[in-house]
């Protein structure tokens, strides 16, 4: 029970049936001064005048428009601000964010054939004149070959679909993709095209990147060597020097994952061991290549 209905209980027992009042103030279990009290309102279109003034073209949160009207020069408290601006019913409301399914660690395997398991993620830069934009990094991680680089401005999860589409085009669909817990990923779309093309989408942890390694290496690697080293002027300029760089690191670079061939050699290579031919001294041993027929990375 609160004191408002403490105080009409006392106030109808002295009226109605006159019983003293502090017997009433007793038995209801308030002090006779709570039972006098009257509340003093106070005059708060200063300060309603003020957030007015604040939320005149947009709405703002209560932090913000403390900072404003302390920026104009008017001194008022900030528990009074934080008071009228929810009387005012101008809370700005919370973005909920979206309760991700539980997710479980997975050990990375390593493919024994290519088209079995790819990677994907993304990535931002800006221009020279502060736009910024994103690539979408798809690999395969049988052979670490960079199979598309997707750089628009945005990239959100039907664009996603359309550049694995592309790929499937071009050389067919893995049976899973990792990739992290962003957006775009964890979209109704881009689940209902897996689902309609029979392909699993492996989700790491939340906050868990090391679990999709061999991307964010391919990512570290592309950092270094395409966008921090270059001054991009438009988005085409991007895409030209991005499509330079992915021929390089796909045909030319050497990995030592790989043994030291670059994603095109190594897949000539294990086809060349899948199929008995051994080249003379380049076949190079297992331990010596870093690499084991179904080692865990």
């Amino acid at each position: 029970m609160g004191l408002d209905q403490r105080r009409e209980i006392a106030l109808e027992a002295i009226s109605e049936f006159g019983i003293p009042e502090s017997r009433s103030c007793k038995l209801v279990r308030i002090k006779r001064s709570v039972y006098r009290y009257k509340p003093k309102f106070k005059d708060d279109s200063e300060v309603e005048n003020a957030i007015n003034k604040c939320i005149k073209k947009r709405r703002h949160g209560c932090a913000m428009i403390i900072k404003m009207i302390r920026k104009s020069g008017k001194i008022i408290n900030h528990k009074r601000i934080r008071r009228v601006y929810k009387k005012m019913k101008l809370t700005l409301p919370k973005k909920v964010r979206k309760r991700l399914p539980e997710r479980e660690r997975k050990i990375i395997v390593q493919p024994l054939e290519a088209n079995l398991t790819w990677s994907m993620d993304f990535m931002s830069d800006s221009l020279v004149n502060g736009r910024k934009f994103r690539t979408l990094n798809v690999m395969d991680d049988y052979n670490r070959e960079l199979l598309t680089m997707e750089i628009a401005s945005s990239i959100p999860a039907q664009r996603v679909i359309r550049t694995l589409d592309h790929l499937k085009e071009s050389r067919g669909l893995p049976q899973r993709i990792r990739v992290d817990n962003g957006p775009e990923y964890i979209s109704k779309a881009l689940h209902q095209w897996a689902e309609s093309n029979k392909l699993e989408l492996m989700f790491i942890q939340p906050g868990k990147p090391t679990q999709n390694s061999l991307i964010e290496r391919l990512n570290g690697t592309c950092r270094r060597e395409l966008l921090n080293a270059n001054w991009f002027f438009h988005l085409d300029h991007v895409r030209e020097l991005a499509h330079q760089w992915m021929y390089e690191y796909n045909f030319e670079r050497p990995h030592a994952s790989l043994g030291d061939r670059t994603p095109v050699e190594f897949s000539k290579w294990r086809e060349s061991l899948s199929a008995g031919v051994y080249p003379g001294g380049k076949a190079l041993s297992f331990q010596k290549t870093n690499f084991k027929e179904n080692t865990l990375l």
